[in-house]
């Protein structure tokens, strides 16, 4: 008898747990794929988040820059730490999905245009 309340309490600890569970983050769609953004210029950069919270980029002009990134509130932060360390995070919204283009501003301050890219390009 007391295994069954102890595998029933069990299970009504997991529904609960799942039911409280935070809704995965947009962002885990990007690991493993490319975020290309688009400049006014149609020159791309490419930007490649690590599930370990590291990133690698390409700028529109090919210069190859990485770093770490976190979540604050409903932004994306980017932290570089090469090819010269940055004393200060850009940070821009995170869309509610990446199934789309959006649109957002560059650190430079351009409207860009952005969308995942199936794979690592």
């Amino acid at each position: 008898m007391n295994r069954l309340f102890a595998a029933a309490g069990l299970g009504a600890a997991l529904i609960a747990s799942t039911a409280v569970a935070a809704p995965p983050s947009p962002l885990e769609k990007a690991f493993g794929n490319t975020i290309v953004s688009t400049y006014p210029d149609g020159r791309k950069g490419e930007l490649y988040l690590e599930a370990g919270g590291g990133y690698t980029a390409k700028g529109r002009r090919g210069d190859p820059s990485s770093g770490h990134w976190k979540v604050k509130g409903a932004k994306l932060c980017l932290s570089q730490s090469r090819p010269i360390p940055s004393p200060f995070s850009f940070c821009t919204p995170i869309p509610r999905t990446m199934t789309t283009t959006w649109s957002a501003k560059a650190v430079t301050g351009e409207r860009i245009r952005v969308h995942l890219e199936h794979g690592h390009q």
